[in-house]
This record gives structure tokens, sequence and C-alpha cells, in this order.
């Protein structure tokens, strides 16, 4: 979404309806009061939330100067609470109506205006939240732990799952604000960076476009690296199979023979049809972790069998693989703005908090037991190690690559409805045909992608250290700087940008440093 100044005739991409004095521009929405002084030569426009300023700059004929965080409110308000936009031009209603609990609150609660049409209950959120965050990282984090040590592992995935909790408490928390601030009753993730650049400090508006742009791209980089990473794992998992049973041939071979079938499942428009393949994978993905933790807790070795800490090289790739494994930001949004009560969302104790901590025992368990089973023979995916010469075992691999590969459309469709969304508008002439010629070109690039690196552990770290150090940590930390820049401030001390400023500086470091070392172990692995 462009944002620009009221001089090419339109506000925050609303048509304008009327004109005032001498030919300059007026927003007519939610306005209360006009008056005009020529000896100035400024128009105020007062509103239901606080005054819009709007006058001529002396020095440039026909510029109008405006407060864009102002002006970005009539789109928010009106889309947000269901409000059509040509309905408020000229109109003097209130574009939320009021309720007894914002006086009683003294202000806009945002958790009286959303209208859910299935919200889901704590017990549901929690669910979700542990399913979002349960995904094919666990399998990878033996081949974390085995880059980082075991003592220093624990310690490590603890402080950083601890650091990404923390991250999104603060993020949902600036969405609670902005919320109240803009009074609209939910934003998601795009729409959070967005807004609290524009209604932050006037110096920070001109970020807010790019702000939204990186989420979106991040997101869409993120999510695509998962489609690559699981078109490995299926690949590995079958070839382990193929080879002890049939015949050996390069990995690749078998990443070719699945794009026909990776192609016809991605040609699939409506999610409702790919809600099947999604129960089914989760019920596979269930027998596959029973048996294999099953295996991992068979002659468990001694503690001393590997290092507790190991050369400070390998963090960044730990780094990588830990955060790509325990970094669920991209579904919090989604499951704050669908709960029957979001106030139970975060606090503590709190449905985030639970499930976090669920999840980062979990992956500890997970990640500490298989690097003491299989020391520095830690494949990328646990279920790789598993024997070669029982049928029980192979049985696995087979559940779990048919498991990942249904859940690669799923993981596919978020990536490209933001890509669609922001091209659909150039190819009006054969809409659908484009879309499934887009839908066969990105299906096709991750499978290249994953051709190109054929090793799990490199490309697991690359995503997370990329995509989810920046949105996970860093773009966390911006907004909620931003959106206390002025109210409540920045704390005695300036105690709360130092904070952000730690994590943002935190994020960075694993960023440089997890991405350069994926490079390096790609390059390798590519020139043999």
């Amino acid at each position: 979404m462009s944002h620009h100044f009221a001089g090419a005739g339109d506000v925050a991409g609303v048509p304008l309806k009327s004109t005032v004095g001498v030919g300059i521009p007026v927003s007519a929405e939610d306005i209360i009061l006009q008056t005009f002084d020529n000896d100035d030569r400024k128009l105020q426009v007062c509103g239901s939330m606080r005054p819009i300023i709007t006058e001529l700059d002396n020095n440039k004929k026909g510029s109008i100067r405006t407060d864009v965080a102002d002006l970005v409110m009539v789109k928010y308000k009106c889309s947000s609470n269901g409000v059509p936009i040509t309905q408020t031009n000229g109109s003097t209603l209130p574009l939320v109506p009021g309720s007894s609990k914002d006086a009683e609150f003294g202000g806009y609660n945002p958790f009286d205006h959303r209208t859910v049409q299935y919200p889901t209950t704590d017990m549901e959120t929690f669910i979700h939240l542990l399913k979002g965050s349960l995904g094919s990282g666990i399998l990878a984090m033996p081949l974390a732990f085995m880059n980082a040590g075991l003592v220093f592992g624990l310690v490590a995935t603890a402080v950083i799952g601890f650091v990404c909790t923390y991250c999104v408490h603060i993020l949902v928390r600036s969405s609670h604000k902005l919320c109240r601030r803009m009074q609209v009753p939910a934003l998601g993730f795009a729409d959070v960076a967005e807004v609290a650049f524009l209604a932050g400090p006037p110096a920070f508006h001109k970020f807010s476009g790019l702000f939204r742009g990186l989420v979106n791209t991040f997101l869409t980089i993120d999510l695509l690296g998962c489609c690559c990473v699981y078109i490995v794992f299926v690949a590995k998992n079958i070839k382990q199979v193929m080879d002890e049973y049939v015949l050996e041939i390069n990995v690749r071979w078998y990443m070719l023979m699945m794009l026909p079938l990776v192609i016809a499942m991605n040609l699939i428009r409506n999610l409702k049809y790919l809600a099947p393949f999604s129960m089914i994978a989760n019920f596979l993905v269930g027998i596959c972790m029973t048996i294999t933790f099953w295996y991992v807790f068979q002659d468990v070795p001694s503690t001393k069998s590997v290092p507790y800490i190991t050369d400070w090289h390998k963090w960044p790739l730990f780094f990588g693989t830990a955060i790509f494994a325990l970094e669920g930001i991209g579904v919090v949004m989604p499951l704050e703005n669908n709960m029957k009560t979001p106030q139970h969302f975060i606090g503590c104790p709190s449905v985030l908090n639970i499930g976090m901590t669920i999840v980062v025992v979990l992956y500890s368990t997970v990640g500490l037991f298989g690097f003491l089973k299989y020391g520095d023979d830690t494949e990328g995916s646990i279920t790789l190690n598993l024997p070669r010469d029982q049928l029980l075992a192979q049985s696995v691999k087979v559940m779990i690559a048919v498991a990942i590969f249904l859940t690669y459309s799923l993981q596919f469709y978020v990536p490209f409805e933001i890509i669609w969304k922001g091209s659909k508008h150039r190819f009006t002439s054969h809409p659908v045909l484009f879309e499934y010629l887009l839908r066969v070109f990105l299906v096709v690039c991750t499978v290249m992608v994953a051709i190109a690196c054929p090793n799990l552990g490199p490309v697991i770290s690359l995503v997370g250290a990329l995509c989810l150090s920046f949105l996970g940590l860093i773009l966390p930390s911006c907004i909620d700087l931003v959106t206390c820049w002025e109210e409540p401030g920045l704390g005695r001390g300036y105690w709360r940008l130092w904070k952000n400023m730690v994590i943002i500086m935190f994020g960075i470091l694993g960023l440089v440093t997890g991405v350069y070392s994926s490079i390096l172990d790609i390059i390798k692995e590519f020139n043999q």
C-alpha cells in the first residue's frame, strides 16, 4: 500500500469529495467543523479523533502539508470496522459505534469491537500455537546441539526461547496500543509494522511503507525457504529407503521426480480442499515422532561421550537452526486476532507463556537426547539417523516424507497469496491462467534451489538466520521502540531504548554471522 500527501487529489487512497476556499482539497471523512482563515491561508479540519491540520506551503505553489498519521486513520478505521469508505464520505457519524465498556475503561477498547465469525477459545488457541511452533524444525534440533555442545546448547536454547517469547509479547502489546490509538479492532503483522511508524513521531512516518514491505518480503522468503527445506527433507528420506531396497542414485534425481507431483498438488487454489491433506500429515507425524523417540531413548550413551561446548565458529549455525525451529512469529497475530478472549494471550500466566514453555522443553529434550544418541554423526533430520536395516525405522522415513510432502501445499499457500496479491493487478486479461503459471514458476524455483543445495543443515540455518532473526527479534523491538517513543516514553534512564537496542544488536549479530556461516557451508557443499 502506498501513502502520499494530499496534493494528488485523494487521502490515503480515498477520493476527495469536496474543496474549500482557493481549491484546496479537503477530506470529507469524519468532519465535524470546518474553518477557513484567509489571512493565515490555513484550513483546519476537526475530526472525532484529533484535528487534522492541512496548510498551504507558501514557498511551493499548490503544495499542501498534511499530518499523515491522521490521514491513514480513515483507511484503517473504515476497513477494520466493516464501514465502507464511500459511506463515510461527507458523513459526521462516528466510524466506530460506542459501547458502555468504552466509557468504563475511559477510551476505546478494541476487544469489544472484534467481530470474528468463529472465535477460538484459550485451549483451541493453545493447540494452534503448539501446532504452529512444533514443525519439522524439531527434527533438526539434534543437529543444532551438535553445533553448540550439550550444556551450551541447553542454555542457549532456553535463552533464545525466552528472547523469542519476550519479542512476541512486545509485538502483541504494541498491537493492542496501536489498536486503541487508531480505534480499530485488530491489526495483522504487516499492519502493525506500518501503523507503528505512521502513528509514531513524524520523523518515522516515511519508513512505514518500507517496514510493511519488509515484513511481507521476509515472510515470503521464510516460507518459500521452508518449502525448499521440505523438498530436501522428503528426497533425503526417500533416498535412504530406496538405497536399501532398490538402487542407489543421486538425491537430486528424487527431487526432479517429485516436481510433477508437487506442481499438481499446488494447482489446488482453495485452502478448504487442502485440509484433508493436513489431517493425514498430522496423523503421520504423530506416529513418526513416537517411533523416533522410542529409538532415541534406547541405550542412551553417557554425557561424557559428547562435548559440553563446541568451538565458537559453529555457534552461528546453532543459532540459525535453533531460531528456525523455535520461532513461530508468523502465526502469532492471526491467532491473537481470532481469540474469544485475546487478553489471555499475553500476561502471566498466559496462552503464549505456557505454550512456548512446552515448546522450548520439547525442543531441548529432542536436541539433548538426539545429540547424545548419535553424537558427531547427527544428520540434518534425526529420522535420517534411524537404522537402515530395520523395517520399522524405514517405515518412519517413508511416513515422514509423505507427511512433509502433504504439508508443502499449506506452507506454499501463504507466500503465494502475498506475491499474487501484489502482482495480480498486472494480469487483468487472463488472471486465472497467470495465477496457475505463477504457481508453477514458484514451485519450480523452490525445487531448483533444493537441487542446488541438497544439504538440510546449512539451508535450515540460512533461512532461520536471515528471515527469523529479522521477523522474530529485530522487527518487534523496532515496533516497540517507535510505539512507545512518545507515549509512555523511553522510561527512566532510557531503559526501554537500551533494552530494545540490545535485542536488535543480538538479532543483527545472529543474522550476519548465521547467514555468513550458512553460505560458506552451502558453497562448500555445492563445490563438492
